[in-house]
């Protein structure tokens, strides 16, 4: 893999499964910038360690569900790189419950948060792509998107549907060089995971035929292959990184 000349856009970047994202596509040669929604600490942390590499860094404060914000960080990439190419939507939150007790407001959220907020920016993107004629989008799904899991119903359906949004994006973009995938994690060694009580991770890792948790580099290499260059007769495509958990 080799993105030197590429400029990224990372969603929720600042931390886990995102800095690890911003780190591997740094690593591989492309300026990156990168959105966070207030720990403005863990945004510098990662800038600088983006600029160790060798590449040139921007974090920036977004709510990638206000559209207005969306535009106003898409129209900063490219006034201060010169383009955006790859586009990576990783922002996302959690709120789960068992359905009976979902409160009404945190299923909206979720939706609001993990695919509204994919949405505005993928078309915030890809109207620079389109211009272009040249563009890589790669949305983080999850595996509980592809198979559902008791207590998430608000964000297995979010993750659901932003398999639904890249295959119709995919479509419509594949005919300008834009290709548009999916990344679907499994369990991952991540903040979210380590809330998890030692019997739900016990319970979680019987499912994995490799027998461990993944790494959010495991992640982080699947989505630099998928924004690379040579990538560009993939689309469409949702790439689980789960240790088998999905077969």
């Amino acid at each position: 893999m080799n993105l030197t000349d590429q400029t990224a856009l990372v969603t929720g970047g600042s931390r886990g499964l995102g800095r690890a994202i911003c780190l591997e596509l740094a690593r591989q040669g492309a300026d990156v910038a990168f959105c966070y929604a207030g720990n403005a600490q863990a945004a510098a942390e990662t800038a600088e360690a983006c600029r160790a590499l060798g590449v040139r860094a921007l974090p920036l404060q977004c709510d990638v569900t206000d559209p207005e914000q969306v535009k106003a960080m898409t129209d900063t990439v490219v006034k201060e790189f010169g383009s955006l190419r790859i586009l990576v939507n990783n922002a996302g939150i959690t709120r789960d419950g068992l359905l009976l007790t979902m409160k009404p407001e945190d299923f909206h959220r979720v939706l609001s948060a993990n695919l509204t907020g994919s949405f505005l920016c993928l078309k915030a993107a890809a109207r620079v792509m389109l211009k272009q004629r040249y563009g890589r989008v790669v949305n983080i799904s999850s595996v509980v998107g592809l198979h559902g899991n008791a207590g998430q119903a608000n964000y297995a359906a979010s993750k659901a549907g932003l398999i639904g949004l890249t295959k119709s994006a995919a479509k419509e973009l594949a005919s300008r060089g834009i290709t548009v995938n999916a990344v679907a994690p499994g369990f991952i060694d991540t903040d979210m995971t380590a809330a998890m009580t030692p019997a739900a991770r016990e319970a979680s890792l019987a499912l994995i035929p490799a027998g461990r948790l993944g790494d959010p580099a495991d992640v982080a290499r699947a989505v630099a292959f998928l924004a690379d260059p040579q990538s560009g007769y993939l689309t469409g495509q949702v790439l689980a990184v789960d240790g088998g958990m999905s077969m």
